[in-house]
């Protein structure tokens, strides 16, 4: 059985879903992340869930059958049956490993304690981070096991061309394609993302699990995820 992985994996290589208006219904690779990946007239959705319930809850949608599976209608309906959380759907990026030193100098951050790393557990395994002056880069595995990049910039050294150094920098700390999730909206982070010889092959909606939080002896959802 084809596993999100190996569609991962194939699309990092330039080998697609076929384009033709289908939707592959994959199970998870873990509890943290389920949602949707759509790639040219073909789309993925991972999930736990009944693959009938996927299929029939998209055969009910009035719309364009190549949009439904971002469609908002459908979404919710898989967000309500999971009880899951989402913030945007992103534009898939990846990019290939590259040769010799990061082109500036970086730091690697020692402390499992760290701020970034907390903050970037609760999303992906295996976390690593680096800094350098005015920015932090982050890898992990996220989606499917995959490894994914993520970089902060600092207010003051914006609109200097740091992001694109630092995008371009983890493309020499990793031996795999590195992957970057980037909302549409975000001109000035996709045009640094291309910039640096990262590929857009598709888009994605990631639906997180929540953490139940004691609050008071009482289980409050936190959102905060796993």
């Amino acid at each position: 059985m084809e596993t999100l992985r190996d569609i991962l994996d194939a699309a990092a290589r330039g080998v697609f879903p076929p384009a033709d208006g289908g939707t592959t219904v994959v199970p998870q690779a873990c509890h943290r992340d389920a949602g949707v990946l759509s790639f040219t007239a073909h789309s993925v959705v991972f999930t736990d869930e009944d693959p009938e319930w996927v299929h029939a809850t998209l055969r009910r949608l009035d719309c364009d059958a190549l949009a439904a599976t971002m469609n908002p209608r459908f979404l919710t309906a898989l967000l309500d049956r999971t009880g899951r959380r989402s913030e945007t759907i992103d534009v898939m990026l990846v990019g290939d490993p590259l040769p010799g030193e990061p082109p500036l100098a970086l730091a690697e951050i020692e402390d499992a304690n760290h701020p970034r790393i907390t903050y970037a557990r609760r999303r992906r395994d295996d976390i690593r981070a680096w800094t350098t002056e005015g920015g932090v880069l982050v890898t992990g595995r996220g989606v499917g096991g995959r490894l994914e990049v993520s970089v902060e910039v600092d207010e003051d050294v914006r609109h200097r061309g740091l992001g694109r150094a630092l995008v371009t920098a983890a493309r020499h700390l990793v031996a795999e394609p590195l992957w970057a999730q980037v909302s549409p909206g975000n001109a000035r982070s996709m045009r640094a993302f291309q910039a640096a010889g990262y590929r857009p092959v598709g888009a994605e909606a990631v639906l997180l699990a929540t953490v139940p939080r004691i609050v008071g002896g009482s289980a409050e959802d936190a959102g905060v995820t796993e």
